[in-house]
């Protein structure tokens, strides 16, 4: 008998000291500890166990009575062998978040430090009571059955052909349509369908352009303060990094030195400072844009999340030389789950960041398109936006007032909206040491030194979409309390 294509399979090790019977149980339980077998899963019969192994069927027969002795598996009439299902609870529950399946070993390559910063959360940030952590959505906000209804329009027969094949040359024209009219319109920008490339979040549009720009050998200045995951996919695709100061009106423009091709830049929100880029800062960097014959990578971070004044216009409606490379994700409005973003250029940039997309990852998911073009079509996703708008209000107002009334010893940047605070000590304030109090508490932050090229750390960041708005007030006490034991 053939056994399954998915089949695991075992191998006897090539020394042991065991019989074979108790290598065999060995083998079994330590992959059954380590999650590779799965309760619903047949084991190997005694037959197929006994070929792979190069032993008898008795002695595969003894093995398996003696792990059904040990209760880590199960034998059903006329099925065979399974791992006990009573197992798999206890498993989970006592495993650490990594779980080693063999000996620890020396690589085969030694790998220098690549100045790469990661997100380090930790892998089971939702466990605790208050994870101030940005980057996260309220999951009870998200529409599951408007999406459930997109889902299934998309997998409809009669659908099939906008999606079953291969797309490296083009994108869903059905999501490109409902970009252009629904959301690129609602910032001022009108952009024909060549002019848009579709990408796996912001992220990836970052690293595409770091990519396709890379030969010209001229360096890319950024915020800094500024976004990390710019300064990794920079750095990755072998950019040169300047460091560009902000202050209470955004990027200084001033500051940008000579002889750069790219600026990147967060107007509507600074990540992570979030004050708004002023009108006069935006028009003098276009002008600065013209006259030192540069291009400006507009990250549109969070513009929907005003809750004091109207959405400021973006650089790109404000471009009329085509300098500005825009760059919209869905992460924050509809799932960072989901990985979907896009960018908009002058067509020549979008075609040969076609290519760069192409031999990078093909396509995005084209299913994972059309559901979500379905989900602006049928007015889902100007819904949720209202409602995500609303609810964040609340939270920011509260936030601003604990704030305000806990930790006014800090210094905090003036926003207009956002999902996030920045906060800053005194000379000498360390907010790593901060942190690390905190996590013992419950609480998590954002230390700022990740943000900092100089590796500043005397500031931090306080997201607040994940934390019930009856929770903001109890965490920004335990964390003035620690901060007032640090002064």
């Amino acid at each position: 008998m053939v056994g399954s294509v998915t089949q695991s399979k075992f191998v006897l090790p090539d020394r042991s000291d065991l019989g074979l019977r108790d290598q065999i149980c060995e083998l079994v339980s330590a992959a059954i500890t380590s999650q590779v077998l799965s309760p619903d899963k047949r084991l190997p019969s005694c037959r197929e166990m006994a070929e792979q192994l190069g032993v008898s069927r008795n002695t595969v027969f003894a093995a398996y009575g003696r792990l059904i002795d040990l209760g880590l598996v199960v034998a059903r009439d006329r099925s065979g062998y399974y791992v006990n299902p009573l197992l798999e609870e206890k498993i989970i529950s006592d495993s650490s978040p990594t779980v080693s399946s063999g000996k620890q070993t020396t690589a085969p390559v030694h790998f220098e430090s690549l100045g790469l910063v990661p997100v380090d959360n930790p892998l089971n940030w939702t466990s605790y009571p208050y994870p101030f952590i940005y980057n996260q959505i309220d999951p009870d906000l998200f529409p599951v059955d408007s999406w459930r209804e997109c889902t299934r329009l998309a997998l409809g027969t009669t659908q099939m052909h906008t999606w079953r094949d291969d797309s490296v040359e083009s994108d869903s024209p059905q999501l490109a349509q409902q970009l252009r009219q629904r959301l690129l319109s609602s910032r001022g920008i009108y952009a024909d369908e060549d002019e848009i490339l579709i990408t796996l979040g912001a992220q990836n549009a970052l690293f595409i352009i770091g990519a396709t720009f890379a030969h010209k050998n001229k360096p890319i200045a950024i915020e800094d303060p500024g976004f990390f995951g710019a300064r990794n996919a920079f750095n990755l695709t072998g950019n040169r990094i300047i460091g560009v100061p902000t202050d209470d009106q955004g990027l200084m423009v001033d500051a940008i030195p000579t002889g750069c091709q790219l600026v990147f830049t967060t107007p509507s929100h600074q990540f992570p400072t979030m004050v708004t880029m002023s009108q006069e800062r935006r028009e003098q960097l276009l002008e600065s844009a013209d006259a030192k014959n540069y291009l400006v990578i507009e990250d549109d971070y969070e513009a929907e999340m005003n809750y004091l004044n109207n959405r400021s216009q973006s650089l790109r409606a404000l471009d009329k030389n085509n300098r500005v490379i825009y760059i919209g994700s869905l992460s924050k409005t509809v799932s960072p789950g989901i990985r979907l973003g896009f960018m908009v250029a002058h067509r020549d940039i979008i075609k040969h960041a076609r290519i760069v997309r192409g031999v990078m990852m093909r396509h995005p998911p084209t299913i994972v398109q059309e559901v979500v073009a379905l989900f602006f079509r049928l007015g889902y996703y100007d819904s949720h936006i209202r409602n995500i708008e609303r609810r964040y209000k609340k939270r920011w107002h509260a936030m601003n007032a604990s704030i305000e009334k806990h930790l006014g010893m800090l210094h905090r940047t003036k926003t207009q909206g956002g999902t996030s605070f920045w906060l800053t000590g005194p000379q000498g304030f360390d907010a790593t040491e901060l942190s690390i109090r905190l996590k013992g508490k419950g609480v998590l932050i954002d230390v700022g030194e990740r943000f900092c090229l100089n590796g500043d750390n005397r500031s931090f960041r306080l997201g607040f979409a994940f934390v019930p708005i009856k929770k903001l007030d109890e965490g920004i006490k335990l964390i003035a309390e620690e901060v007032r034991q640090l002064l």
